[in-house]
């Protein structure tokens, strides 16, 4: 018998987290089961992965260049579109350059690979260091684990800070002798939804001569007065800072990007094998993706009325005396703990109609499980406040069976 058969043997019937079957993408209403359910964790934050703005721009890409992109963009598939998209996302960051991958997550496994290995590439062409550089990430505990895997690829020393806390991050910036410095970390942190606080951590990588990484997958489109992201929250631009981004959660299809310095966005056209090994995102996708970003522009309501529900289902949690772990971005964690009791809140609420991410163990700590809340364009006051009432009736539930005990 071999492990994988053991392993089989030993965890046949145990279910540790369901996988559903859905008939429908939530927008934020869908069908699943034969049902008609309203989701409270999608990704799809402005509405636009249904929106006929962009099946249409998604049609005309489809009818001009077919359903997929077969070729590299190094020997035959870059297409103009392509490059088009890279220069609105470029201009978005406010960086010089930007590449388009076909995945966010392939993006970080890639670029985070290939950063540490560009000079293995340029010795090809006749680079001769001076010196010997030694590259060391600086990676914050609750990165996500796209992050955490490109680090590990890239063969890198990796020091972890405790999450979000600058004074820890610059003991560890002072200790490490390494010639090149990067600090990498979330934007917005996935399960947790706070903010990361940027112009410290670039007052950091001045004083202590580092790069910044960050990844914006759940900020590009949504935070800052153009929808830029942490950079644009917090009004900040720096030569140090390389910017990531995801195309599959504001602006509704699929892709990823990194926003930097036009000679570190040309080498890494050439190094990066997720980049030029691979075939890119299909051209229907960057059409759409484009149509998406002028839509957050053109249509400034849909962000309004996302933050609006924000503020709404926020209320909402607080007349329930829910403990909100978060409260500055549209991820709302509501603090469980308990992992099996985080499972059976979900499942009550699916009962009522309602799909909620229940957050466990592995993907946040032990004993610090929650539901993941995350607002939406398209809620309405009417599914908020019904929303919010079946989540009265599970915590009173609950308390009930407390007092009862």
């Amino acid at each position: 018998m071999n492990e994988f058969e053991e392993i089989r043997d030993q965890m046949l019937g145990r279910t540790y987290h369901r996988i559903v079957t859905v008939d429908s993408l939530p927008s934020p209403t869908f069908h699943m089961e034969g049902r008609q359910v309203v989701s409270f964790s999608t990704n799809n934050y402005l509405g636009l992965a249904t929106s006929e703005r962009l099946i249409d721009a998604a049609r005309r890409g489809l009818e001009r260049y077919g359903v997929g992109n077969c070729e590299s963009r190094l020997l035959g598939g870059n297409l103009e579109i392509y490059e088009h998209l890279e220069a609105k996302l470029a201009a978005l960051k406010q960086k010089e350059s930007a590449v388009l991958f076909a995945t966010g997550f392939l993006t970080n496994m890639g670029v985070l690979t290939a950063l540490v290995s560009l000079s293995k590439i340029a010795r090809i062409y006749g680079y001769r260091p001076r010196q010997h550089y030694k590259y060391v990430y600086f990676s914050d505990e609750f990165n996500h684990i796209s992050i955490r895997e490109g680090i590990r690829m890239s063969g890198a020393s990796r020091v972890s800070y405790r999450h979000c806390d600058m004074a820890n991050l610059e003991e560890k910036l002072r200790a490490c002798g390494a010639d090149m410095k990067i600090i990498v970390s979330d934007g917005v942190f996935s399960q947790d939804g706070d903010i990361l606080p940027l112009p410290d951590m670039l007052q950091l990588a001045d004083k202590y001569d580092a790069l910044v990484y960050i990844d914006d997958a759940h900020a590009t489109g949504i935070l800052g007065d153009h929808g830029g992201g942490t950079t644009d929250y917090f009004n900040l631009n720096s030569p140090r800072l390389i910017c990531m981004g995801t195309l599959s959660k504001a602006y509704g299809a699929i892709g990823g990007f990194v926003a930097t310095e036009k000679y570190l966005a040309d080498m890494l056209r050439y190094a990066c094998s997720a980049y030029g090994f691979t075939s890119t995102l299909p051209p229907d996708q960057a059409m759409a993706v484009s149509e998406a970003m002028d839509a957050v522009v053109d249509e400034p309501w849909r962000r309004d009325r996302l933050w609006e529900n924000q503020r709404r289902l926020l209320a909402g949690f607080d007349g329930l005396g829910c403990q909100v772990t978060c409260r500055d971005t549209c991820i709302l964690p509501v603090l469980v703990g308990d992992e099996a009791m985080c499972e059976r809140h979900a499942a009550k609420l699916g009962e009522c109609g309602f799909h909620v991410d229940s957050v466990v163990f592995p993907a946040v700590p032990r004993g610090a499980a929650r539901l993941r809340f995350m607002a939406n364009t398209n809620h309405t006051p009417e599914q908020i406040q019904a929303f919010i009432d079946a989540m009265g009736q599970l915590r009173g539930a609950g308390r009930n069976r407390c007092q009862q005990a």
